[in-house]
């Protein structure tokens, strides 16, 4: 299991670039919390990378994330990084609760990162200078992003143990480290 070939697949089952670059975002939040609490990077990185990599594809649960996790078996994934793809469904996913710290940080981070995207597009500079309370801000406007869950935002900060202003910013932090590869980066002056 390495990057290179994780991207390879993304890429061979996912052509909208919206939905690459979400992944790219969830992968770079769940490689800063993998560093936060002394995990393996790379693992927590490649779950974030791969876990809407069947979206495109089966967009109906439980198709989307169990066509996926199929595939990944067949690859020969580890049980733990399939399991968590397929436990970010949620309750669509019979047997499949989120128990482990990497299934819980897989939930937490995934509407927020596309609820961070979706605030960052609408800013002169982008994810540039973005804080926590702009999101929370903008959390309480419904039409803002409507396809976004907010409960899940809340509830997966709480499952995971963290503040939802400190995780927001966060998660507003790693995505800013790939703001470039996101289309996140503030505009060139002119």
């Amino acid at each position: 299991m390495n990057r290179n070939d994780a991207y390879a697949l993304l890429c061979e089952y996912t052509q909208t670039e919206s939905l690459r670059r979400h992944m790219l975002a969830v992968e770079a939040a769940m490689r800063a919390y993998a560093r936060k609490f002394g995990e393996d990077e790379e693992k927590w990185g490649i779950v974030g990378l791969l876990h809407d990599f069947d979206y495109e594809r089966w967009p109906t649960l439980p198709d989307h994330p169990l066509q996926g996790a199929a595939i990944l078996a067949q690859r020969g994934y580890p049980d733990d990084v399939i399991y968590a793809i397929k436990s970010h469904a949620g309750d669509d996913i019979p047997d499949c609760p989120r128990v482990s710290r990497l299934d819980k940080t897989l939930y937490a981070c995934d509407e927020l990162t596309g609820f961070i995207t979706a605030a960052a597009m609408v800013r002169p500079t982008r994810i540039g200078g973005l804080q926590a309370k702009s999101i929370r801000k903008k959390m309480k406007e419904k039409a803002f992003a409507a396809a976004v869950n907010r409960d899940d935002i809340v509830r997966g900060a709480e499952a995971l143990g963290v503040d939802l202003n400190e995780h927001i910013q966060f998660v507003i932090d790693a995505m800013a480290g790939i703001a470039e590869q996101l289309g996140l980066a503030p505009p060139p002056s002119s």
